[in-house]
């Protein structure tokens, strides 16, 4: 789910206000965070921050991927939970 930021600043700083972590390997052209839902690690909310667009791209991953080497993991890009989360994430940009 694509959520359109309208702040400018730090996006580390951002992001820890909305209670996410950054990704430990991050792509400095879309850098990722997370906020696991439970003490784990998954499932946990997974953004995308596409600062060309100023837009979060929001997803719930609900595991790993069953490979190193692979990129399926499970992901829901919408859904309740999600829509709730980027409702919470809409509220706090206000």
């Amino acid at each position: 789910m694509k959520i359109k930021i309208n702040k400018k600043g730090n996006i580390n700083r951002l992001m820890r206000y909305l209670g996410y972590h950054p990704d430990k390997y991050q792509d400095p052209e879309e850098p990722s965070f997370s906020r696991p839902l439970r003490g784990d690690k998954f499932p946990r909310f997974h953004i995308y921050y596409q600062p060309k667009k100023d837009q979060l791209n929001l997803h719930l991953d609900q595991k790993p991927p069953r490979y190193s080497s692979a990129i399926d993991h499970g992901a829901e890009y919408d859904g309740k939970l999600v829509r709730k989360e980027a409702e919470r994430i809409k509220k706090e940009l206000q």
